[in-house]
């Protein structure tokens, strides 16, 4: 929490603990009438052989406030020692904080540590859906707020490109593609051809034995077989790269499953005699991983590997590649067991990396009709809520505002996006939530479009006052009740980043981010900067405007969300 080490030093003087004893207890009260910081002293009971509430009162008693000091009071209530900052430099320190670090402010130092972060890992037989905007929206913004804090990140995607869902599109066009190309983006083309199989294979369950047969041909690396299992894989990657590049996202590196699928079988074989691994009565190499995640086969009989095989392999070549700190797993929760087995088989394995894996769950996405399908065609794909969402952002700018053609539809989309990207972000991750887009698309409440707006307010002071802000300002000026809550949010911006990376949970800053524009809002709404009639009022407030609108920006930075001029 910013400005704790002041809070430090004066409890150090009065009760000789280190400043990691001390930072371990401070905590930030739940409102402001308790303080902006609280040193709790049960712990100290024991110690100081006293109760709590007389230690705290004690403590009130004995520390001096210096002068300059950033604390004006200090006060005990109950067990707890509470103390408050004084407005006037609360205000000065965090204003000229921001000013001097801009874009940086909240950012750590370098610490040379990698986090590699694996994201959405979509399948190749269909387009991405509105599950796979969730993946992504927290993949990239996980990815931000954890670069903030000094780490280098690296975003990798798996593109899951073999096995039998991938044959079913494929047995699709070969028996009724009449070998054309896309009439449309490619995924989508790709993805119809899945839908159909779907169809025709409740028809003819014969055919659910012919994509098993496919599979096989493909494995024996039949020349007209990968000829077209390499067409239609590039067709939906090709299209894949269309939908992340509009959504603002790219990949360091993109590892394919096809190129996996038969390694890590070594190391189950090594596993095998290290006895870290046995055969059961049919020939399978199996582990016991305990309960409750029980028996998992890792190595069949006839020799063919399983999904974790091939995951196993994939975890070390990614360490072997990146020599990673951390490696996040940014999966839904339908993969909670599979993450678990594999975590714990690599820690089975003694590999260093495996205490630093992590599964970032994440759980569905449902509409008012019910959970998405993919095999009966009803999915609500990526580009379609997109251009959707773009739709309906157009229809409430043009309901507001007179507004070129070329400037409408790129304002347009930034809102939709605003309006996708925060409606994801907002929950915590591992909730499912039901996606309402025209509530999303929404200038009021928790929206992206809300945020947006509080940043052109500001904005819009900015350009019209014929001034620009300076740190030459009357810090004290800034008094009122609106005015110090909105600094006092400013100040927490760091800590707020600081938790959400801890955390992983994008949902922290989503929840800041809508509390520091309301604070703002409510400041805009009752005082005035550009018809302030006093010339020092003004110009403290034009500091505190041109600093909101920074914090701000960065906020909507963290989301991937663009700033708009006009809404």
């Amino acid at each position: 929490m910013q400005y704790e080490s002041t809070v430090i030093q004066l409890l150090q003087q009065a009760l000789g603990l280190s400043e990691n004893e001390i930072s371990e207890l401070l905590d930030i009260p739940p409102n402001t009438n308790l303080g902006d910081i609280a040193f709790p002293c049960f712990k100290l009971s024991k110690k100081l052989n006293k109760s709590p509430q007389l230690i705290a009162k004690d403590l009130e008693m004995t520390i001096k406030i210096p002068d300059d000091s950033i604390v004006r009071e200090i006060k005990a209530m109950g067990a707890f020692l509470n103390f408050f900052f004084d407005s006037s430099k609360l205000a000065e320190k965090t204003l000229k904080k921001i000013w001097n670090e801009r874009n940086q402010y909240g950012f750590k130092p370098d610490k040379q540590k990698t986090v590699l972060i694996e994201f959405p890992s979509p399948n190749t037989n269909k387009q991405l859906h509105l599950g796979h905007l969730r993946n992504m929206a927290l993949g990239e913004s996980t990815s931000r707020i954890i670069e903030s804090q000094g780490y280098s990140v690296i975003r990798a995607n798996l593109l899951n490109d073999r096995g039998v869902h991938i044959c079913k599109s494929m047995l699709a066009y070969k028996k009724w593609g009449k070998n054309r190309n896309p009439d449309k983006k490619t995924d989508h083309f790709v993805g119809e051809f899945y839908v159909l199989f779907s169809k025709k294979a409740t028809e003819n369950p014969k055919l659910e034995e012919e994509a098993q047969e496919l599979l096989k041909l493909w494995e024996a690396k039949d020349p007209e077989t990968i000829a077209l299992w390499e067409k239609m894989t590039d067709w939906a990657t090709n299209g894949f790269i269309e939908t992340f590049t509009r959504f603002g996202i790219s990949f360091n590196k993109t590892y394919r499953e096809s190129d996996l699928w038969e390694k890590g079988k070594d190391i189950i074989l090594h596993g095998l005699e290290a006895n870290l691994f046995y055969k059961d009565k049919v020939g399978n190499i199996v582990v016991d991983l305990g309960e409750p995640l029980g028996t998992k086969v890792l190595l069949r009989a006839n020799g063919t590997s399983v999904y974790v095989t091939q995951d196993i392999y994939l975890a070390k070549k990614k360490h072997e590649d990146f020599n990673y700190f951390k490696s996040i797993y940014v999966i839904g929760s339908e993969q909670n067991y599979h993450l678990s087995v594999l975590f714990k088989i690599l820690k089975i394995l003694k590999y260093e990396f495996a205490d630093g894996c992590y599964h970032l769950s994440h759980g569905m996405i449902f509409l008012p009709e019910g959970k998405m399908k993919s095999r009966e065609g009803t999915v609500v794909d990526a580009d379609e809520i997109i251009d959707e969402l773009t739709k309906m952002a157009k229809s409430e700018i043009l309901s507001r505002k007179k507004i070129s053609d070329s400037e409408i539809d790129n304002t347009a989309e930034k809102i939709a996006m605003a309006a996708l990207k925060y409606f994801l972000l907002k929950f915590v991750a591992s909730k499912d939530f039901v996606f309402n887009p025209k509530e999303s698309v929404s200038l009021y409440g928790k929206t992206g479009p809300y945020l947006q707006y509080s940043f052109v307010r500001a904005n819009r002071i900015l350009q019209k006052i014929k001034k620009k802000p300076s740190l030459d300002v009357n810090f004290s000026l800034l008094d009122k009740p609106e005015e110090i809550a909105l600094i006092r949010l400013l100040k927490d911006y760091p800590d707020s980043l600081e938790q959400a990376s801890q955390s992983y949970s994008p949902h922290v800053m989503a929840e800041y981010a809508h509390e520091l524009a309301s604070s703002f809002n409510l400041f805009y709404e009752k005082y005035q900067v550009i018809g302030e009639s006093e010339e020092e009022i003004q110009n403290s407030r034009l500091l505190l405007v041109e600093c909101f609108r920074e914090v701000m920006r960065n906020c909507l930075y963290m989301f991937g969300i663009d700033t708009v001029d006009i809404m």
